[in-house]
């Protein structure tokens, strides 16, 4: 190691000696399958809720409370206000303790992370869309407000969507030359910075990243200095973890906005910090934090006989007066591999009900029928006819009245962030509890009174997607033996 490179270290073992570990989260973000995301992949235990006034006047030291602002579809103006509403709702808590060791109160690691006025407040992240899409510009803006700096890093590499120069790519390709934006009304973006407007700017190259944390910092205090707010490129994991820790060198007057993946490496420097720290929050909820996975990675190992079982639905949960909850999958996005999806659970023995659009969307509505208790159901909407231009928004609204109506109260899995909250919307749910994240982007959470309830952004997971899920929330029956795959 370099000499520079052994005095960035010892400076960053002093910053992780004095840092504390118990601070509060607070994490906004544009729809439920992204807040979802961002509350398993903070690695704490959390709330989350669906209305910024739940939050009350603070949020607990080693906790995070995750917002869901249902902003995806608002005007600039209204969606600004929304993360306006939600930066006045957190008070700031007491301090938990003050620090007494002379030495490390004169060290200018414990002078970075620990200056006047930081104590209980919470660190802010702002998940936004890694294709870019709402009124993320505005939502910056309103975010930015009363922070020294607001670091930014959209990518999300483990969905194949890096920055480089300043653009998003898509499995290489830039994203306003990409499909991903098919489905939207408007032209996407050609730069982070374009999308980010009127929020001032100045991208941060990769080079520049991968100089350190330390090197990154300064380069953000100068930014900062000037007004501006970086705009990083990203294309590891390990790029999104050095950001993350530069932005935590410049303490609390620092917020961050990004994508899934800047909450995951967040996630980790957090996770760092209680290792080496005090045994805040080390509780069972703790123990269990909703960033380790509920069902092991790779290929899916599907339990032999998982057929039959999905269709006679042995061995799940119980509901009221012990009969086993039916299990209820909602596949309301439009992404291509969502077919697929479906056609994998079915073939597993799952029972599917296309639904029109066109009923969906009618005044009269669609009544599901009931659900036998424990049997896997899964719901689409029939596209083969084509949607109505505009009229999407009504198709949601049509299937979560439809799903809110069924007896039975069903565990759900729910596709795509705006059917996610619309259906919550339906039921009366304000807030989940995240347990665990079956794959990346699918997160189980848990309602007050104890139903189970997945969501996952319409676009995440592969082939197999619905088939991991429903076998996580049907564990193997103990009569079954071996494997298929």
């Amino acid at each position: 190691m370099s000499s520079s490179g052994h005095h960035d270290a010892e400076f960053l073992e002093e910053v992780r000696m004095c840092r504390r570990d118990d601070t509060p989260v607070v994490a906004l973000a544009d729809d439920l399958s992204g807040a979802a995301e961002a509350a398993a992949l903070l690695r704490l235990p959390a709330r989350l809720v669906l209305h910024p006034a739940e939050l009350g006047v603070s949020v607990a030291a080693g906790e995070a409370a995750v917002v869901d602002l249902d902003s995806r579809y608002l005007d600039d103006g209204t969606a600004a206000d929304a993360v306006r509403a939600a930066l006045g709702a957190v008070g700031r808590s007491p301090a938990a303790g003050a620090h007494t060791d002379t030495d490390a109160a004169g060290s200018r690691a414990f002078r970075a992370v620990n200056s006047s006025g930081t104590h209980g407040d919470p660190l802010w992240f702002k998940k936004c869309d890694s294709l870019l899409r709402g009124p993320v510009g505005a939502e910056a803006a309103a975010f930015a407000e009363g922070a020294e700096v607001l670091v930014i890093a959209t990518a999300l590499p483990a969905a194949r969507r890096v920055v480089r120069g300043g653009v998003v790519l898509v499995d290489g390709v830039p994203l306003h030359e990409s499909p991903a934006w098919r489905a939207e009304e408007r032209a996407a973006p050609r730069s982070v910075a374009g999308a980010l407007a009127p929020l001032p700017t100045a991208d941060v190259p990769l080079e520049t990243v991968r100089e350190g944390p330390i090197a990154l910092a300064g380069r953000f205090r100068e930014l900062a200095a000037r007004g501006r707010h970086p705009v990083c490129d990203a294309e590891t994991d390990t790029d999104l973890t050095v950001i993350a820790t530069a932005a935590d060198l410049l303490g609390h007057g620092a917020r961050l906005l990004g994508s899934g993946g800047l909450a995951a490496a967040l996630g980790r420097r957090l996770a760092s910090r209680r290792a080496h720290g005090s045994p805040a929050g080390a509780g069972p909820a703790a123990a269990a934090a909703p960033g380790a996975p509920s069902a092991p990675a790779g290929p899916t190992a599907v339990p032999a006989g998982f057929s039959a079982w999905v269709a006679a639905g042995d061995g799940v949960p119980s509901g009221a007066g012990g009969v086993a909850r039916p299990l209820l999958v909602v596949a309301g996005s439009a992404e291509p591999v969502v077919a697929e999806q479906v056609a994998r659970l079915v073939a597993a023995g799952a029972r599917h009900l296309p639904l029109a659009p066109g009923e969906l969307a009618g005044a009269e509505g669609v009544v599901l029928p009931a659900l036998a208790p424990g049997a896997v159901t899964v719901v689409s909407v029939d596209g083969s006819g084509g949607i109505r231009p505009g009229a999407a928004r009504a198709v949601v609204a049509g299937l979560a009245r439809a799903v809110s109506a069924v007896p039975g109260r069903p565990d759900l899995v729910l596709t795509g962030g705006e059917t996610a909250r619309r259906v919550l919307d339906a039921l009366g749910v304000t807030a989940l509890r995240p347990v665990g994240e079956i794959h990346h982007g699918a997160v189980h959470c848990r309602t007050a009174d104890g139903r189970s309830v997945v969501t996952r952004p319409g676009s995440f997971g592969g082939p197999d997607s619905f088939v991991r899920i429903a076998a996580a929330l049907r564990p193997r029956h103990p009569s079954q033996q071996g494997v298929t795959q």
